[in-house]
Parts: structure tokens; sequence; C-alpha cells
């Protein structure tokens, strides 16, 4: 006889599908989309289609080199995120109207940056892709502080997913754009039209969506924007336990995937194949792990969630040990390796997408909405700073303790993440329960 699902049990399937199709289908998931491919949009203009424009006039490589440092505002927003908090705008509210100034920036900015020659006026190419990042930044000071207060907890895990991947399509379409019409003979300064009327998109969504509903009024001086986010977070209990899981949650998935690629070229795999693995199965593994984080989350919660995820973060590092100790003289590995790698790959970046969704969602029920800008700026940056001192040991550890040791170590790096969530996000923890609003 098959076995068949008690009635209680149909009903909470059937209402988990419901809130979960009532979710995924909402307005609210395609504003999330559009505001996601807006904020992803120019921070590829600075980083590759200005490298790419300076070739092509053939600026010197150290001229070049010296121009990735534009990207610098995205790394200190948080030094101006709580003029953010502090002013509303006099249209569409603090949030929306914050988004729209940051957007009508970035347009003029893309617009005239292309209107100079990079053989006659670099300075002022300079100037504008600083400006180009400064807006950048700042819409996404905005954007993020718009997504807390715009979603609700149950919906934040989910949005979030759509925003990272809405964010990374943004990246390829601002590349690809570029590079295409270049190819095809087009100018750089209508190249840089083009970009900018992308804009359009995200300018037209933000006129369209409502302002959040946030009880908590703006901080009633700069001082009080700038002090109290500090205040407030660090009088929470447990505050530096929050702060020291989000440095190390991600810490070993991080450091493994800095040595991608050495790791598959001195596997004999060529860049092409590499290339078609990492940058395509991957990245679908990458998108798919992030919806599916998402969706999950609604069932699951935040903390079960973050626990689930952190171990498959470990086990799909570790797998990357596995392709070192199969015998590489085996039929399966002279007949399939490609495929081999590829499932190991395509698991990994599942796994981290699916830790992307509910990290990014923690760290956002972590802010209080009378600062959400600031503080959700100040947590972003800080997220980035282990990953990238800890990269720079990843080449020495592989060198003196053998690609095996190593990712087991990175797998192994996962337990002081997973340890701190005893303390703050049990198992049974509710959102309610981990949202700083509700407690």
């Amino acid at each position: 006889m098959i076995p068949t699902l008690n009635s209680s049990v149909k009903e909470r399937v059937r209402d988990w599908a419901r809130t979960t199709g009532r979710i995924i289908f909402s307005w609210k998931m395609l504003a999330m989309f559009a505001f996601g491919f807006a904020s992803g949009f120019p921070f590829y203009i600075v980083k590759d289609v200005l490298k790419a424009w300076m070739t092509d006039a053939n600026v010197d490589l150290t001229t070049i080199g010296i121009f990735s440092a534009v990207t610098m505002p995205y790394t200190l927003k948080f030094l101006w995120s709580p003029v953010m908090d502090r002013y509303v705008p006099p249209f569409l509210g603090r949030r929306r109207g914050w988004i729209l100034i940051a957007q009508i920036g970035l347009l003029i900015a893309i617009s005239v940056i292309g209107q100079f020659s990079p053989d006659r006026y670099l300075l002022w190419i300079g100037v504008m892709a600083v400006a180009i990042a400064f807006f950048g930044a700042s819409q996404d000071i905005a954007l993020d502080a718009f997504r807390r207060e715009y979603l609700t907890d149950e919906e934040l895990g989910f949005g979030t997913g759509v925003w990272m991947n809405a964010w990374r399509l943004g990246m390829y379409v601002s590349v690809g754009i570029a590079f295409f019409l270049a190819d095809s003979g087009v100018d750089w300064d209508s190249i840089h039209l083009v970009l900018a009327l992308m804009m359009l998109t995200g300018i037209a969504t933000t006129v369209l969506v409502s302002e959040p509903a946030v009880n908590a009024p703006a901080p009633g001086s700069m001082r009080d924007a700038v002090i109290l986010p500090f205040l407030e977070f660090f009088k929470r209990d447990g505050a530096l336990i929050v702060l020291a899981f989000i440095l190390l949650y991600k810490i070993g998935d991080n450091m493994a995937g800095a040595m991608n690629i050495p790791f598959i070229l001195k596997m004999g795999f060529s860049k092409t194949e590499y290339f078609i693995i990492v940058k395509g199965i991957g990245m679908l593994g990458l998108f798919g792990g992030v919806l599916v984080g998402g969706a999950i989350m609604i069932r699951l919660g935040i903390a079960k969630s973050l626990w689930t995820f952190g171990v498959l973060q470990a086990v799909s590092t570790a797998f990357f040990a596995f392709l070192i100790l199969i015998d590489h003289d085996s039929a399966l590995w002279a007949n399939h390796r490609e495929h081999v790698l590829s499932l190991v790959v395509g698991f990994e970046f599942f796994a981290t997408g699916l830790g992307q969704a509910a990290y990014a969602t923690y760290m956002a029920i972590k802010t209080n909405k009378q600062f959400t800008a600031t503080q959700y700026a100040l947590l972003t940056s800080l997220m980035a700073v282990p990953g990238a001192v800890a990269a720079s040991l990843t080449g020495f550890m592989a060198e003196h303790l053998g690609w095996v040791n190593f990712y087991i170590i990175c797998a192994l790096l996962a337990a002081p993440g997973l340890f701190l969530l005893l303390r703050i996000a049990p198992w049974g923890a509710t959102n309610e329960e981990l949202d700083v609003e509700h407690q």
C-alpha cells in the first residue's frame, strides 16, 4: 500500500505552497528585480567597461591599474550613509528620494564620461569615474535600506535572492552591451549614452513603487545620525557575537573560492574548460542557490536556513578534496573528468548561493529601521574584510599544506560561524525573535 500524507501535513504543505506562491509572484518581487539590476549595472561600468575602453585607447597598463581605485566609494559608502538616514529629500520620501537623486546622478555621469577622450582628458575621465562610483554606492545605500523596510521578514529571504540574481544580471548586461557594441564598431561616446539610458528602468521603478511605511522617525541631527546607530547596535545583547558571526560565517567558503582558478588549471583543465564550467555551470548553480535559498527561507525561517546552508557550504568545499583523492588513472576520471568537475563546482556554487541568501537576509533584519542605511552599510563593509584578508593567505596555505589539506581546512572553518549560531540564532528561533524591530 502506498503511504499517504495525513490531513494536517497536507494542510501545512498547501499553506506553505500558497504563501510561497503569493510571495514569489508578487509585484514586490518585480520591484526587487528592477532595483537589483539598477544596483549591479553601474559598478561594472567603472570596474570592467572603463578598463576595456582605456585599453582600446592604448592607455598604458600602469595608468589602467591606478584607475582600479575609482571603485573605492563602494568600500567607503558607510562614511556618508548617515546623511541619507538623517535628511529626507523634499520629494518621494526618505528612501525613494535619495534613490532617485543617485539614479539621476548616474544617468548624467555615465553620459558625460564617454564624451571625453582617454588620450587627452584622463583627469576628467577619472573625475567622472569617481562620480559614477559615488552615485552608484549612494544608490546602493538607499536601495539596501529600501529593501529592508519595504519587505516583511517573510518576504525578505526570497526578495534578497531575486535582488542578488538581478544584480549579477546587471553586471553581465553592462559589460556585454559595451563589449558587443565596441566590437561592432560603435564609438565609446555612443556606448556610454546607451549605458546611461539603461538607468531609466531603475528610475521608472523608483517613481512607481510606494515609499516603505516606517514608524521609526529619522535621526534628529547629524550627530544622532552618526553616533546613535553605533550606540543602538552595541547596546544590544550579544552585539559582539553578531559581528563575529558576520565576519566568520562565510570565511571558509570565500577562502576556497579564491583558489578556484589555480586549482582547476593545475588539475589539467584548459582555460576554456574552466570558463565553461565555472562561469557557465557554476554561475547557474549560484543563481539557482540564491533563489532556492530564498524560497526555502519562507518555510524554514532564517535561523534554520543559516544552520542548514552553513553545513552545506562546508560539505561542498570538502568535495574539492575529493577531486584530488579520486584515482586519476581510473576510467571514471579519464572519460568523465569534465562531468565530475561540473558536479562539484555546480554543487559548491549552489551551496554558496544558499548561504549568501540567508547571510544577507540575516544582516538586514539586524538593522534598526531608524538607522537602516548606516547600519547596513557598515555590516556589508565589515562582511568584505575577512574574505579579502584571508584570501591573501590562501596561496601560501595551498602551496605548503597541499590541496587536500587546504580544502579540508577551509571546510572546517565553517565551524566557528556555526558555533556562534548557538548564541545568536538557535535552531528553533523564529524570524520575529531575530528581528531587532520585534525585540
